[in-house]
């Protein structure tokens, strides 16, 4: 089917579908704008404020639990950049992350571009998922 002619929620549904999550309307309505257009960092309260403001009624707690849905079913990944401080990028590949503290700005570094030479062994019972650097830039 020709891009331009699906239905407004066609790439949400597909998407919640291939992670495994029922389509509700609230799902879709955030999927949709999560991952309609490029790739970005986004807070809760931003999606929250986004979703208000294109007249979708969605609780705050609602949105972080959608965030956190999307994550476990590996759509989004969750940035920690202090404590009680989160994004959620819509970017899943291998990269990391430049985070300028002034502004809360995070700008994607290309996963080739950093090196861990050195890790230690993961405790006994665990492995290493994956590594995650954030270098924070001031100024």
């Amino acid at each position: 089917m020709n891009v331009m002619c699906q239905r407004p929620f066609t790439q949400a549904l597909d998407r919640l579908r291939a992670a495994g999550l029922r389509p509700t309307r609230q799902r879709l309505a955030l999927a949709k704008l999560l991952f309609d257009g490029c790739d970005r960092h986004i807070s809760a309260e931003q999606l929250h404020g986004e979703a208000l403001g294109s007249n979708i009624r969605v609780s705050l707690a609602t949105v972080y639990n959608t965030l956190h849905q999307f994550t476990d079913a590996g759509m989004l990944r969750e940035i920690v950049v202090d404590a009680g401080r989160s994004y959620f990028d819509t970017n899943t590949s291998d990269h990391h992350h430049f985070f300028f503290s002034t502004s809360g700005r995070l700008e994607d570094i290309p996963g080739h571009m950093v090196a861990v030479t050195k890790m230690p062994d993961a405790p006994a019972g665990t492995e290493i998922q994956r590594v995650d650097v954030i270098v924070r830039l001031k100024g």
